[in-house]
């Protein structure tokens, strides 16, 4: 009698809840890479690419998204026509091809995403080069072609050398000319600074390192080299416009407290941002360079290594003035057994409404909802987000 009593409470607290009409952010990230969200593989006509596009973008504004983040750069190339990349093998299957019959993709999505009085954030992947080694065919325009020694190889995969000051200049006129020709509400990067760490190898940048380390540490110059590009590509976009945002989307866990008993996390293993990948979120934030981060937050309550509301709370803790939108791992569904758990996620959402400094959530990915995992399309669309809202104003950029 008392689990069915708690049951029927925690329905009552969770629908109570639910209700919510004042601004917050309801993104989803579409991903182009390697064709996981859109377009379809092997979908190379630039008609059905606009018919899939517009059916997913209707899908998401019914289940109450506001805001759509596109991966528009996957991997050194471009989902525009761009007058440094080539066309992205994922949407012509092959590289440097342009789409037919022709069209601009970036234009086409922004402005079916405005029609419907959504926001645009054009994401971008900063130095991943080549997805895989062994099966990738790249254009003869391509980057790595025109400047091999920019780039080093790690793992299956090639990255532009983090510590070239010429790459770090081309990446930001990259980013300067999306945001000097198209509509974006934002620039929006994910956690690949560096590359995750190899069980080992070591990132073949030692060359570099002696070249330009200046009696640092290797830690410490990676971390500068990060926090370089940063704060250039900060400038760079509101150099361009004012009002276009730059958010970051890193990996949950920026330092595990056994490193950093003041401000790391009470986490335990796992790799981080600042240890691992040399990304100073909390700088950037604190500087100002960046005007929200998206935490990625794919774990579930009571997860042993890093649980959700341990690092909800630490997040809260560390927003510094700027919007911090929770990432929400939807395509975890039914991968264990607490994300089969139908209240797992709806509890998510409530949590970090009632936490203070949150301002929304982006759900990781599109493609999930089409499955609707444990009816959770038709909860958001239904409760927590029956109510459409306008994503939140930055007093900074008014």
């Amino acid at each position: 009698m008392k689990r069915v009593l708690s049951a029927v409470v925690l329905s009552f607290i969770l629908l109570s809840l639910s209700a919510q009409t004042k601004p917050e952010f309801r993104g989803v990230w579409i991903a182009t890479v390697d064709n996981i969200d859109w377009p379809t593989k092997g979908d190379y006509n630039s008609n059905s690419q606009k018919a899939s596009f517009i059916k997913m973008l209707d899908m998401q504004q019914r289940n109450g998204i506001n805001a759509l983040v596109v991966q528009i750069r996957p991997c050194t190339d471009a989902f525009y026509p761009s007058p440094y990349e080539p066309w992205s093998q994922w949407l012509t299957g092959v590289q440097g091809q342009p789409p037919s019959p022709y069209y601009d993709p970036l234009a086409f999505m922004i402005s079916e995403t405005h029609k419907r009085g959504m926001v645009f954030h054009a994401w971008m992947n900063p130095y991943r080069a080549e997805f895989n080694l062994v099966n990738s065919s790249l254009s003869a325009t391509h980057i790595t072609k025109v400047h091999p020694e920019w780039f080093l190889v790690y793992g299956d995969k090639r990255y532009f050398d983090p510590g070239n000051k010429e790459a770090q200049q081309y990446v930001t006129q990259v980013v300067s000319d999306v945001v000097s020709r198209y509509d974006v509400d934002a620039i929006h990067f994910d956690d690949y600074f560096y590359p995750y760490r190899i069980a080992g190898k070591e990132f073949p940048d030692e060359a570099t390192f002696r070249k330009y380390g200046a009696g640092l540490t290797k830690d410490d110059w990676r971390r500068s080299n990060t926090d370089s590009i940063i704060s250039k590509l900060s400038f760079a976009i509101k150099k361009e416009n004012k009002k276009c945002q730059f958010g970051i989307s890193p990996f949950g866990v920026w330092r595990n407290q056994d490193k950093d008993p003041i401000d790391g996390s009470r986490t335990i293993g796992a790799q981080t941002n600042y240890d691992d990948l040399y990304a100073n979120i909390l700088l950037w934030l604190k500087k100002g360079w960046i005007d929200y981060v998206a935490p990625q937050l794919y774990w579930e309550f009571g997860h042993r290594i890093a649980p959700y509301e341990v690092l909800l709370s630490w997040w809260s803790n560390h927003t510094y003035g700027k919007h911090c939108y929770v990432g929400m791992g939807i395509y975890r569904a039914n991968s264990n057994p607490a994300w089969k758990e139908l209240s797992q996620l709806p509890r998510q959402i409530v949590a970090m409404r009632n936490t203070p400094n949150m301002k929304g959530m982006i759900f990781f990915s599109s493609k999930t909802f089409e499955r609707n995992p444990n009816g959770w399309s038709d909860s958001l669309r239904l409760n927590y987000f029956k109510v459409p809202v306008k994503v939140p104003e930055m007093s900074w950029l008014k």
